[in-house]
């Protein structure tokens, strides 16, 4: 089973898309602060990173530069999901090392898209 590692503070956003992916097929693990996720990507090892840009402790974007500069987790797929829509925001998150970058509110059916092609 994939596993995806969800980053976000949002208990409603995590409940709503943890939900779909999971009767998708995707084991989902959560991180509640940019910390945490940095944390679980080294122990769960997980297959695809959905990270949240405003988060506690450690905001997104310094989370995935901090996973994307560990040489064993590098290689892991990371989708930003932010409320930021402007090209500022999305370039600042594919320059932290994000993959891809979708807003919220999610479009379930655009985020499996990108999902899939990252992991295929």
């Amino acid at each position: 089973m994939t596993k995806i590692l969800y980053v976000e503070d949002n208990e409603d956003n995590v409940y709503m898309l943890s939900r779909r992916l999971k009767r998708k097929g995707f084991e989902i693990i959560i991180a509640t602060d940019g910390e945490m996720g940095v944390q679980m990507a080294e122990s769960e090892k997980p297959d695809l990173i959905l990270m949240d840009l405003s988060l506690p402790k450690m905001d997104g974007w310094t989370a995935t530069k901090t996973i994307k500069s560990n040489e064993n987790l590098k290689s892991i797929p990371i989708i930003a999901l932010s409320a930021h829509a402007m090209d500022e925001h999305k370039q600042r998150a594919m320059d932290s090392g994000c993959n891809d970058y979708d807003t919220k509110p999610v479009d379930i059916n655009r985020l499996l898209d990108k999902i899939n092609n990252h992991l295929n």
